[in-house]
């Protein structure tokens, strides 16, 4: 489906609606599409008639890929990016692709895709952080379910994901080491599960280098639903370095910082996560970490794949490791307060 949108310049949402034949489609437009995808040697995947209880592999198994529409944005993503990977790995396996985004009422209301309804897949892949009232539905499905970059504990379900408390953990260690005591972080905790084991990382490392954590110093990005605010808010009382959630929010806090007149990093420092386009075409480019999107990906359609052959496998909650990429967003401050080891700052 992603090959065919950027043939046609459409998205993978209206290539999706115009296979499975869905309302939203001007029926020219739907035509040009199957054109297209015959011409490129797609073949529609046969509709799932039964339940069934054997998930033996074999040409024409089809896989459901469902993102909440909060992540769904106009340009690229990472979960654009990390959906592409999962969609050609899927495509080497012989297994076909699916693909919806949930709205924000049929997150809140519990409705259900109509590739899940209308018994279209044999498997699903959630991408992106889900409602737990969605979760809990999901998993009372007579389908295989994988969930990649995020995880509920309440929930007995395989996950694929980053090593988000690591990552929080080195980018807050790299700005100690960089002599930064005052030390605050972008993300509203709550939001994802990412986001919060990030921030562990984060007062992990504040506790092991007898750092004082100030709780005005951590600012939501974003609602409870993951959606970004608007507007960045900062505090009255600053402090030296900023770990971000991710590289959007390191993005936007810089540019914020920016407009109050700060330089980054002569004035303040800050580090993001994910090491995506926006942390290098940022200025100045964002020390951020890199997640590993092949890994990701790979791990993600392995266990999927082994769960369509058999519907009992478990792989438990994967975790992949990612790495501190150094940029250009960090001061080295150890010359203006000495040795930061032997002194409080607060």
């Amino acid at each position: 489906m992603i090959d065919i949108a950027r043939e046609l310049g459409v998205s993978v949402v209206t290539v999706s609606n115009a296979l499975a034949g869905r309302d939203g489609v001007s029926s020219q437009l739907r035509q040009k599409i199957c054109e297209t995808a015959r011409n490129m040697g797609y073949k529609p995947s046969n509709t799932r008639n039964s339940k069934k209880s054997s998930y033996s592999m074999k040409p024409g198994k089809s896989v459901g890929i469902l993102t909440s529409e909060k992540f769904v944005g106009y340009r690229g993503t990472f979960y654009w990016e990390l959906t592409a990977g999962i969609s050609n790995r899927l495509s080497e396996l012989n297994i076909y692709t699916v693909y919806e985004s949930v709205s924000v009422s049929s997150e809140r209301d519990s409705v259900l895709p109509k590739m899940i309804s209308e018994n279209k897949i044999d498997g699903i892949m959630v991408i992106g952080q889900i409602k737990r009232n969605y979760i809990e539905l999901l998993s009372k499905i007579e389908l295989p379910v994988v969930f990649v970059d995020f995880y509920d504990s309440r929930f007995d379900i395989d996950s694929v994901n980053s090593d988000s408390y690591q990552g929080g953990y080195l980018l807050t260690d790299y700005l100690i080491r960089n002599g930064h005591r005052k030390i605050g972080f972008f993300g509203t905790i709550t939001a994802t599960s990412s986001i919060h084991d990030r921030f562990l990382g984060y007062i992990k490392c504040l506790i092991e280098n007898n750092i004082p954590y100030h709780q005005e110093w951590t600012l939501d990005d974003r609602d409870e639903g993951g959606v970004l605010y608007s507007k960045i808010d900062l505090p009255k009382d600053m402090p030296t370095a900023f770990v971000c959630n991710c590289d959007e929010t390191a993005f936007r806090v810089i540019t914020a910082l920016k407009s109050k007149g700060l330089r980054v990093p002569e004035d303040i420092s800050v580090v993001g996560y994910d090491n995506y386009t926006v942390s290098s075409i940022c200025i100045p480019p964002i020390t951020t970490i890199e997640v590993n999107i092949e890994k990701m990906a790979e791990t993600a359609v392995e266990i999927i794949a082994r769960k369509l052959e058999n519907l009992d496998y478990s792989a438990g909650r994967r975790i992949i490791t990612g790495k501190l990429i150094e940029k250009q967003s960090v001061l080295d401050i150890r010359g203006l307060y000495g040795d930061f080891s032997a002194q409080e700052t607060i």
